[in-house]
Formats: structure tokens, sequence, C-alpha cells
């Protein structure tokens, strides 16, 4: 495949740096991982703004939602009671599995992509999870995290 795929979190940004680090990466398409895209805390981030952002900030980048791609709310909840990150992981992992993916995916839609979430870091965030596993699934990918 031989591109690159970002991934971008937005807790403790501002909006600015957000944009310009999505703009200043070239990223085509900004793409949702959330399983709520919509919930009070994605202040600047929210589902229904961001289409409206990025239009005008990062040179017409698109925007789409993947919920396949994100944990459930099992998993989450799970996770925020027991704080085990292999376990989590473990059972994320099984989830990509169960949905078959990255083979139900149109691997054309993650070329320049930025995969979105909330967390600030990688360290412990499924959009590092997701972008490793299409990184081992299809050669050539590039990982960069902003």
């Amino acid at each position: 495949m031989g591109t690159t795929i970002y991934t971008i979190g937005f807790a403790g940004r501002t909006a600015q740096s957000f944009f310009e680090d999505l703009a200043s990466s070239g990223v085509r398409s900004l793409l949702d991982i959330r399983l709520r895209p919509d919930g009070q805390l994605a202040g600047f981030a929210k589902r229904q703004d961001l289409p409206f952002f990025l239009q005008r900030l990062v040179d017409g980048c698109a925007y789409r939602h993947l919920p396949e791609l994100a944990p459930t709310d099992a998993i989450l909840k799970t996770f925020r009671a027991e704080k085990d990150w292999d376990a989590y992981v473990t059972a994320f992992e099984a989830l990509m599995d169960e949905r078959n993916i990255p083979g139900e995916l149109d691997p054309t839609i993650f070329g320049d992509a930025c995969l979105l979430c909330s967390e600030a870091t990688v360290a412990q965030c499924h959009r590092r999870l997701v972008a490793e596993r299409l990184a081992r699934a299809w050669p050539g990918t590039e990982i960069r995290h902003l």
C-alpha cells in the first residue's frame, strides 16, 4: 500500500494546535474512531462541528466516522474500572478479530488519513492499536502520531 496513517487525540489540546497539526501534516481525511463522537466532553471535536472546521482550517479535509474501529461500551467500562491495559488490549484485539478488521475495510480510505480519538497520548489509546493493526496488514504503511 505504501501510505501514511496519522493519529491524533484532542484531549488537553487547544483547537488551534489540533487543527494546525492536521493542516501541516497534509492529512486529507479525518477518520473518527470514537464510540461517542457527540459527547459533551468532545468540545471542538464534536462530530457535528468537525466537518465545518476541517473544510475551513485543514484545506478541505474530509470527515468520516468509523464506529467499527471503536471499542465497545463493555470494554471501556471494564478498563475504567480495572485500569488493566493488557486486558484492554486483549479484549480490543479480540473485538477487531471478530469484526474482521482490517479485512472489512477499504484500504483506499486510509491514504493520508488521520485516526481520531480523545486520548492525549497514544500510550494507552486504541487509535495506536488500530494503526498498528493496519500497518501489520498493509505492507509499506507508516504510522505518524500527531
